[in-house]
């Protein structure tokens, strides 16, 4: 691995130094950095002001998952030291989200609501629906466990000591002990058309790879999660994103935009980066990059482009609008978080699938905000066209907001986004451990959402979890 380009110390560049920079503001990082103040590291997070100044809920995840204390988010927030009264503005709703197809409106979320959406709907008969539910129940459960126990990530020096441990280290994480079996249950393996349409639409609105397929553990994760509902926060104003940058704050972290031109280099064998307007540097004892490489490449104003921003072009980007309208406009029983499907014949990608997130609004007044998004080819020519169906579908939702929905614009990030998806390479992914050093001198780490792609959201927190924890071991 080649490290950064070098920068020689002089007079003229003003240093300033911290024991990590995390460059980017999206979940994983956020996470990481909270590890490692807890580990008593300085963090500095580096953002992007398009990225600041959005509406919140733009980056908010469309599900927010495993917040009881028995989950993957409930267990990391605990760890990580948040204090309780915040976490218990974290509520439950056992709806997680509605499916909506021009012929249905299906609500998932504890079993036996689900149940009777599914046979009520005719997606399955009673004993199938049955034994879908409980299979998936019993493989998201494992899946769960083993996401607990996993090291999700590792570094040449943590696979060295392991090798050297009493234990083998074989590169992928121990099942733990449990009764169910881990992956795609059969009772999901062969669905009929209109049950694998309902499936394959919740896979790509809580996936985050690209144009490929989760692996059978991921998708049992990502299908049987629903079944535990969702996190709600208590008020409108409060977001998951908001609660994480307060407690890296309360550990000494420090949060910074990035006003103009920068480069990624080494000062002095530190990684970090060098302002050009202000003739500033930036830098860590590590460099975390928390933001789409290949979009970070563009970025930069240096050629030739360091070489750990080197990465294959991601495959897809998920495209969102924010709109907003009257409260009184919402359709009679639509829940805060839908999936709309526009066609059943249709494949189920593109603009065919679109998630919409309901947001009080922050004025109090009788309007709400509403992020929809969908995933779409990583095409830039095409995104006013993929924005405007988008709306179109949004409008076919809710039919009594004809004329009444408007278009709430701002800035799009460059690099400062988790709207880039890859993917993983061959072999790769959730349950394998993914490597994220690219380069020792100096040392420097990527926080690759697509290793994590195929779990969604809970793949975004486990993977700034361990990350943040694998980081601080080596700063140790």
């Amino acid at each position: 691995m080649r490290g950064l380009p070098t920068i020689e110390q002089s007079g003229r560049l003003r240093t300033r130094r911290w024991d990590a920079v995390v460059l980017g503001g999206a979940l994983p990082g956020l996470v990481a950095a909270i590890r490692l103040g807890m580990n008593g590291a300085r963090v500095l997070l580096l953002e992007e002001a398009a990225a600041v100044d959005a509406f919140p809920g733009i980056r908010e995840p469309f599900l927010i998952s495993g917040a009881k204390s028995d989950g993957v988010l409930g267990r990391c927030l605990r760890e990580s030291g948040i204090p309780l009264i915040d976490r218990q503005r974290i509520g439950s709703d056992p709806l997680a989200y509605q499916v909506a197809f021009p012929d249905a409106r299906v609500d998932i979320g504890e079993p036996t609501r689900t149940f009777e959406e599914l046979v009520g709907w005719k997606f399955a008969e009673p004993e199938s629906a049955k034994s879908l539910l409980r299979e998936l129940a019993g493989a998201a459960t494992a899946e769960r466990d083993a996401m607990l126990e996993a090291p999700v990530v590792r570094t040449p020096r943590r696979l060295a000591a392991a090798r050297r441990s009493s234990e083998p280290y074989t590169g992928t994480p121990a099942t733990p002990t449990n009764r169910h079996a881990r992956g795609l249950p059969d009772a999901a393996r062969n669905p009929s058309s209109r049950l694998a349409a309902l499936l394959a639409a919740q896979t790509r609105a809580l996936s985050n790879l690209g144009g490929s397929a989760p692996s059978p553990e991921a998708l049992a994760r990502l299908l049987g999660q629903s079944q535990e509902g969702s996190a709600l926060f208590a008020g409108g104003e409060y977001w998951l994103h908001t609660l994480l940058r307060r407690r890296i704050e309360s550990l000494y972290g420090e949060f910074r935009t990035l006003p103009g031109p920068f480069r990624i280099a080494s000062v002095s064998n530190q990684p970090g980066v060098v302002l050009d307007d202000s003739a500033e540097a930036w830098c860590g004892r590590v460099l975390l990059v928390n933001a789409p490489r290949p979009a970070l490449a563009k970025a930069v104003a240096q050629d030739p482009v360091p070489d750990l921003l080197s990465a294959p072009a991601p495959t897809r980007r998920r495209i969102k609008v924010h709109l907003r309208c009257r409260r009184s406009l919402l359709p009679t029983g639509m829940s805060k978080r839908v999936i709309a499907v526009r066609s059943h014949q249709r494949p189920m990608e593109g603009t065919n699938v679109i998630t919409l997130r309901v947001f009080p609004n922050a004025r109090r007044d009788d309007s709400v905000d509403l992020v929809a998004s969908s995933v779409v080819a990583a095409d830039e020519t095409e995104i006013a066209a993929r924005e405007a169906e988008i709306e179109a579908g949004v409008g076919d939702l809710m039919p009594f907001a004809a004329g009444a929905l408007t278009r709430q614009e701002s800035t799009r990030p460059t690099w400062d986004s988790d709207d880039w998806l890859s993917d993983p390479a061959a072999s790769a992914g959730w349950p394998a451990t993914c490597n994220i050093r690219v380069s020792s001198r100096p040392p420097a780490f990527v926080l690759d959402r697509a290793a994590v792609g195929g779990l969604g959201f809970e793949g975004d927190v486990l993977l700034g979890w361990r990350s943040g924890d694998c980081v601080a071991a080596e700063l140790a």
